[in-house]
This record gives structure tokens, C-alpha cells and sequence, in this order.
């Protein structure tokens, strides 16, 4: 086997800690690896705020860098994966609702103001599904209030326990168990037992998307150390 492929298997398997640790220290090109071990839960989370694929891609991008820029501030007190995604739900109400994220001490507040976001045309990728359970599963979640589909994304199609969706999005267990509930039934019963086998096939970010947003971040980032 080729020593490049090989190494990168190898930096492949190293934790997110030790991951963050080697690119504080220079290592930047690392930071691909955590892009690419979490550019699909990113992508589907902050899909389930602004429910459009094109601007999902810019905010998940957005996120990347600023998640850069503060890497030091990560302290470890909670999985590297909880504060990458935090950043991202913050980013992705902070695009909704045009403000600084940074003013707003946490997400449920956000919440509780109400994020008024109307329908948006598909990506054209969107539409290349062709799979109709997955289109119909889609629809339905775009249908249900916004209160829900952070939840239930984070948890049945992620597949976060309880207790770190209640992290990543501040508020309580019981209120992560309340809204999933609701989001369940108003999905119905029908369509989620039929589409629940291939639930985690929907919202997809894979392939060209997923080199797409690397090459951007990676390039920013590039930019940001020349300077």
C-alpha cells in the first residue's frame, strides 16, 4: 500500500480530541478529517432550521470556520461533536433570523421566540431523489413545526441519545422527550413506520457536496493563516 494512503488511514482513526490537539499545534490540513466525519449530522441539522439544501451547504461552511477560529477556546468539557454542532445550530438561527449568534445565550430562546421560515424551492439535487419514501418522509418533516425538527433530526435520524440532544440544543430531557413525541405523531404513525427503515438514507450529504464544502472550508481557512 502507497505511505500517503496509508497515513491518512491512519490519521483517519484518531479521535476528535487528538485531532484538534495536532491542529492547534499546526497540523491544519487535519481539520479535513473532521469535516468529513461530520459534515452529514451538520448538514442535516441545520437543514432542519432553514429546510433549504443550497443554504444549509453556506451555513455548514460558515460554522467550519468559525469553529476554526475558535478552536482554542474548546475546552473538553463536553464532546468535541456537541460544541461542532452547537456552532452549527447557532448558525443556522442566526441566518433565519439575521443576528449576531454570539449576543444570544442559547438556543431554546431562539425557540421560544418562534422561527417564522417559509418553504423555499428544492436544490436540484434535492430533486434527483428518487426514492419515494424518502421524498415523502422529507415533506412531511418540512411540514411539522419548527419547534420539532431540530429534535428529531438530532435523535431519530442521527441517532443522538437524549441526553446529548438536550446538550447540543440547551434545554431540558424531558422537553427533548416531549417534542419527539409530538413530532412523531404529527409525522403519523403510517408514514414513519414505512419510512423508518430508510430514514437515515434522507437528507444526504455525501460525494461532490461533501468535497465541495472541505475544498471551500480548507481554502478559507488557508487564507486566514496567509494573512
Amino acid at each position: 500500500m502507497d505511505a500517503g494512503i496509508q497515513a491518512e488511514i491512519k490519521d483517519a482513526t484518531l479521535s476528535d480530541d487528538e485531532v484538534v490537539r495536532r491542529v492547534l499545534d499546526g497540523d491544519v490540513a487535519l481539520f479535513e478529517i473532521i469535516m468529513r466525519r461530520y459534515n452529514q449530522r451538520l448538514f442535516r441539522v441545520v437543514r432542519s432550521v432553514v429546510r433549504a439544501d443550497s443554504e444549509a451547504e453556506d451555513i455548514i461552511q460558515e460554522a467550519y470556520v468559525r469553529a476554526y477560529e475558535h478552536l482554542s477556546q474548546f475546552e473538553g468539557r463536553a464532546k468535541f461533536s456537541t460544541w461542532l454542532t452547537k456552532i452549527a445550530i447557532y448558525e443556522a438561527y442566526a441566518r433565519v433570523r439575521r443576528f449576531d449568534y454570539r449576543n444570544v445565550d442559547n438556543v431554546s430562546k431562539l425557540e421560544d421566540e418562534g422561527v417564522d421560515v417559509k418553504s423555499k424551492e428544492r436544490d436540484p439535487e434535492q430533486q434527483a431523489f428518487n426514492d419515494e419514501i424518502k421524498r415523502l418522509l422529507e415533506r412531511a418533516f418540512d411540514a411539522i413545526p419548527d419547534d420539532y425538527r431540530s429534535v428529531f433530526m438530532l435523535r431519530e435520524i442521527e441517532g443522538l441519545s437524549t441526553a446529548e440532544t438536550a446538550e447540543c440544543l440547551e434545554i431540558s430531557e424531558e422537553n427533548v422527550k416531549t417534542r419527539l413525541h409530538r413530532a412523531r405523531v404529527l409525522l403519523q404513525r403510517e408514514l414513519y413506520s414505512a419510512a423508518g427503515a430508510t430514514a437515515a438514507t434522507a437528507f444526504q450529504f455525501l460525494g461532490a457536496r461533501c468535497d465541495r464544502v472541505v475544498a471551500r472550508v480548507m481554502e478559507r481557512i488557508r487564507e486566514k493563516n496567509r494573512s
